[in-house]
């Protein structure tokens, strides 16, 4: 409900932006306005910029070798993401490598981590070379976390320094000193210092635990959006911020163009805003017409850090330009809800109520209390709808780099099938008259609710996976429901995969309990 919530507030921030604007664009600037350097520093000083100079070539070949390798073997996908509940074919095909057992959440789809070479696991990668390039991204990621804590010590000795100097330093440089300098905090942003003893927070924001790689061929594009506000051209990714990560954390981005494909920059001196044929990252001032915008041009190599709040007050977007490119987005994940130690975690604690008789095989039910009941039960929603059909939705896809996701899901799927039979027990036990009325009643209120949540979400992934994006999808990415059963099949499910008939039957009780209560 938040989410839904908070996207229909972002849709009636941009509904009154444009209106606002009518036929008019705002304003932005290229390293080519005499300005730019100024509004840089003052407006959108938390982004850090790093020229592909300054990274070592052996790591550059490392990583550029790995993203070539990862598309030769078909490693990127469309993702089907869900938008004010409809699916749409992402533009950008991605993949999501990192810690072993993560996962990260957009725009209502959880991705699970090819995971990188990580010492205590046994990851069967599909062929030497997947295995290199996951290798070639750790290191990447390795880099870039140690640039973020340099960057962020650089930050809190400056603003220290600017504490004590009340002098302003007229720092006027070329734009790749520019785009290199640390720039200073300006009084717009609050500070992005981090205290010199403080150093397990300065790691837990520079930790990246996940890199979403991206790829794009814009020629192969049948249609691009256009950029709305300021005019900028065609987006490969709309205006957003980053979700699903932790407070305040570093976002770190390596781009790499194909500049070697056929496609130059433009010629044309006079060439007003962004050059179209080079890719460009595009920032602004969340919801707001005052500030001109940026638009910054990325080149093969190049890597740029957004810092401490940065993704909170600002919003970006990625403008294509003509040649292919890839990106590696290393980000602090949220994982507290995300990990398979998590869901593994839930799935034992719903369990506990779980008694199985000693003297025989039958099961039951520790406790019907309605607040452990409501428990179990969104738990087990939590598994099936956030793990089980998230995984399945996507296909086969991750079996083109390894394998590693199978045994756990194969576990959370005994889980899952554990709790199905919980579900059952509850439904046998309301039905039995001997329990006090109220109790019974609440108990029933509150399974009623988890089981109608239950059966909507069932219907909606049941539609997804049927839907023509769905359908247009390779075979090996086409979105499987899963689980799904019928009457007629032989799986022993000791519940209906349609629980309409549960649901109006524990309506009809519940109005039958409650017309015999006392008044």
């Amino acid at each position: 409900m938040k989410r839904r919530a908070g996207e229909r507030e972002k849709e009636l921030k941009k509904k009154r932006l444009l209106e606002e604007l009518g036929e008019n664009r705002l304003p932005y600037m290229t390293p080519a306005d005499d300005d730019f350097h100024q509004l840089w520093k003052t407006k959108y000083s938390k982004l850090i910029f790093r020229k592909s100079e300054t990274v070592p070539e052996e790591l550059h070949q490392m990583v550029q070798k790995g993203f070539l390798t990862l598309r030769e073997h078909d490693c990127f996908f469309q993702d089907l993401v869900r938008i004010k509940g409809k699916d749409f074919l992402t533009p950008v095909s991605r993949i999501l490598i990192g810690n072993p057992g993560c996962t990260y959440k957009y725009l209502n789809t959880r991705l699970f981590t090819v995971p990188w070479p990580t010492e205590g696991y046994d990851i069967k990668y599909c062929s030497p070379q997947i295995h290199d390039a996951c290798k070639a991204l750790i290191r990447l990621n390795d880099y870039l976390h140690i640039e973020a804590v340099k960057t962020l010590q650089g930050q809190n000795l400056c603003e220290t320094k600017e504490m004590k100097d009340t002098a302003v330093i007229d720092r006027e440089q070329s734009f790749a000193t520019s785009l290199t300098e640390r720039g200073s905090v300006s009084k717009d942003q609050s500070g992005v210092c981090v205290p010199e003893d403080d150093s397990v927070s300065l790691k837990n924001r520079t930790s990246y635990n996940l890199t979403l790689l991206n790829y794009m061929d814009p020629l192969q594009m049948l249609y691009l959006k256009q950029e709305p506000y300021f005019g900028m051209g065609n987006m490969a990714v709309s205006w957003h911020h980053d979700e699903n990560l932790v407070e305040r954390s570093t976002v770190a981005v390596y781009s790499y163009s194909c500049e070697d494909s056929g496609v130059g920059e433009s010629s044309e001196q006079e060439l007003k805003g962004r050059d179209p044929a080079v890719w460009h990252v595009g920032l602004k001032v969340a919801w707001d017409i005052e500030t001109p915008g940026l638009a910054i041009p990325l080149h093969q190599g190049d890597f740029y850090l957004m810092l401490d709040d940065l993704n909170m007050t600002h919003q970006h977007c990625v403008l294509a330009g003509l040649s292919p490119r890839f990106s590696s987005t290393h980000r602090v994940a949220d994982c507290s809800r995300g990990t398979l130690e998590y869901i593994f975690g839930q799935c034992e604690l719903a369990l506990q109520n779980l008694q199985t008789d000693s003297d025989s095989v039958a099961l039951s039910l520790k406790s019907l209390e309605a607040a452990v009941v409501k428990q179990v039960e969104e738990i087990h929603n939590e598994v099936e709808f956030e793990w089980l059909r998230q995984f399945w939705f996507q296909g086969k896809r991750y079996l083109k780099c390894t394998d590693w996701w199978l045994k756990p899901m194969a576990k959370l799927e005994e889980f899952w099938r554990k709790m199905e039979i919980m579900t059952s027990l509850v439904l046998s036990e309301v039905r039995k008259e001997q329990q006090i009325e109220e109790q019974r009643n609440e108990t029933i209120s509150c399974f009623l609710l988890v089981l109608k949540e239950r059966q909507r979400l069932r219907k909606e992934w049941t539609v997804r996976c049927q839907s023509d994006a769905a359908e247009s999808l390779p075979e090996d990415q086409k979105p499987e429901c899963h689980p799904f059963w019928t009457d007629d099949d032989e799986c022993n499910m000791p519940l209906p995969y349609d629980l309409e008939e549960v649901i109006a039957y524990l309506q009809n009780l519940t109005q039958w309990i409650t017309s015999d209560l006392p008044a």
